[in-house]
């Protein structure tokens, strides 16, 4: 009976938070600059997304009310992109082998592929990798 009762008052408050109003923030939006600091694993992608514009592999993806970018990369930057999620993958799973390739992504895939940057290979000298930009409505206007 008690342990019944803990039950339902730790999913009551659970539910309480996941309901809870978003905070709300008094007097205008900050436009500062977002602060950033160097990255070296930040080349991974831009190396991917500079061959893909390089080479025109890139297009809109929309699913439901999300707007996306993709940029597909392929050869060295893929690999070396491939190469450097292998530790990620290895720490939240996120490396399965579907079809015959082997997918390595920066999330855990869920429902699919939307909205999730990853790579894949099939081999030897077959990499691919995709990145994508939400980019929001504004990429319709």
């Amino acid at each position: 009976m008690i342990r019944s009762m803990l039950a339902v008052t730790v999913l009551i408050a659970v539910a309480g938070c996941a309901t809870a109003p978003e905070p709300t923030f008094d007097g205008p939006p900050d436009y500062s600059p977002i602060q950033t600091q160097p990255s070296p694993r930040a080349s991974l992608f831009v190396d991917c997304i500079a061959q893909a514009i390089a080479a025109g592999v890139f297009g809109h993806a929309n699913s439901g009310d999300s707007d996306r970018l993709l940029f597909t990369c392929a050869g060295a930057p893929a690999r070396a992109f491939y190469d450097g999620l292998a530790r990620r993958s290895d720490t939240i799973g996120s490396e399965v082998t579907v079809n015959g390739r082997t997918f390595r992504s920066t999330e855990i895939v869920e429902r699919d592929l939307f909205g999730v940057d990853y790579c894949s290979t099939g081999g030897t000298d077959d990499f691919i990798c995709v990145i994508t930009l939400n980019t929001g409505a504004a990429l319709l206007d």
